[in-house]
């Protein structure tokens, strides 16, 4: 996601400093989420202010204060300055600003806990398209780890939208940056 991002913002010359001052949006079931706690901590760690969507059930105002503690296994936060974590309720008030974002799956076995009732409202309310996007100030892209469920967190016709979809991107850098992340860890060990 960050390589992604990166690239978005600089094809040039992607860096972590082409997150700098960015605001990211994330937006759905951030509660149960790996990848929103990994960009939390990642995007953060670059300078970008993350800013988190959803219902109370699924984002508690406890993530406010998510990267206010060090990071597991650390002491203390090696990162200096951090960007900023903010919760909104309002999807058009967290894209007013953004300069991307990124929407979760809802993962429906979840729902059976009652954490969503009605996907359909969800979908208004919290559901990315073409139409809430134009409440930003300019185009921005559109990210999803996958898998998706078309219709609730993402429509199908953005989906499709190579415009801005960088879901493609995101998928096609996956296993890459993964191969080269545990290569250059492999190689640290010998040291």
């Amino acid at each position: 996601d960050l390589f992604t991002l990166a690239n978005f913002f600089e094809p040039q010359g992607p860096s972590p400093n082409s997150l700098l001052n960015k605001n990211i949006t994330i937006v759905g079931d951030i509660l149960h989420s790996r990848v929103a706690r990994s960009n939390l901590w990642a995007l953060t760690g670059c300078g970008a202010n993350v800013i988190l969507c959803g219902p109370k059930s699924l984002l508690p105002e406890e993530f406010a204060n998510f990267v206010k503690a060090p990071p597991p296994g650390q002491k203390i936060d090696p990162i200096k300055n951090r960007g900023k974590v903010i919760i909104t309720r309002s999807l058009k008030d967290a894209l007013k600003d953004s300069d991307a974002v990124m929407t979760l799956r809802l993962q429906k076995e979840r729902m059976k806990e009652n954490l969503i009732t009605d996907l359909d409202r969800y979908h208004i309310e919290f559901g990315i398209t073409h139409e809430i996007l134009k409440s930003c100030k300019k185009k921005i892209p559109v990210l999803h780890p996958g898998p998706v469920n078309r219709g609730i967190e993402i429509s199908s016709e953005l989906l499709a939208d190579q415009s801005i979809s960088l879901i493609d991107q995101q998928v096609s850098n996956g296993i890459p940056i993964r191969m080269a992340l545990l290569y250059l860890l492999s190689n640290s060990k010998k040291k």
